[in-house]
């Protein structure tokens, strides 16, 4: 049954049973990441007729994220050290494929203005959903003990996206909107 009537007075369950506040700061930091993965998911699937290495990548990225949204609804420290983890390997994967996929574009000229298409469009939105997982997490962190790698990995993707969002224009053989200022 996919109702369970449990939340109806505004309380979830944490990771191993805990009732919190559907507001609380650990709620507003995993719904987050979860509503960026669903942007991801999106990003994926556009990117996927374009660039079905990028597909790939994201389908690892979303696995990390799940990782993450897990590891934040989790405050018993027994059940949270038995999890899989998010480690400064992700990070260095997610910077390699961030220097390999910059390494094929052209250099900026000014600020890229979201969009040229669909894909690189949908990019900016998870980009701009990242950075605000990022600031949820950081919230979370000064009042609850959060492992910096999360917020490094999140810090990190918002950088990822923006280089795939330029990476599927040009791909597209569309032309990137470029604001001088």
């Amino acid at each position: 049954m996919v109702y369970t009537k449990t939340g109806d007075k505004g309380t979830t369950s944490l990771v191993g049973g805990k009732r919190v506040s559907k507001c609380d700061p650990r709620v507003e930091a995993y719904g987050t990441v979860d509503e960026l993965n669903s942007h991801v998911g999106l990003l994926a699937e556009y990117a996927n007729s374009i660039d079905p290495a990028i597909y790939t990548q994201m389908k690892s990225i979303q696995d990390d994220l799940f990782t993450i949204q897990t590891l934040l609804a989790t405050e018993d420290e027994a059940l949270y050290a038995k999890m899989p983890q998010v480690s400064e390997y992700d990070i260095k994967k997610l910077e390699q494929w961030i220097d390999t996929t910059e390494a094929s574009l052209p250099k900026l000229r000014s600020f890229v203005t979201a969009g040229g298409s669909v894909a690189g469009a949908q990019a900016h939105v998870a980009r701009c959903v990242c950075r605000r997982a990022e600031r949820r997490v950081v919230e979370m962190s000064q009042q609850c003990n959060v492992e910096p790698v999360l917020m490094q990995y999140l810090n990190r993707l918002s950088d990822y996206l923006f280089v795939i969002s330029r990476k599927l224009v040009v791909s597209e053989g569309k032309e990137e909107t470029f604001k001088k200022i």
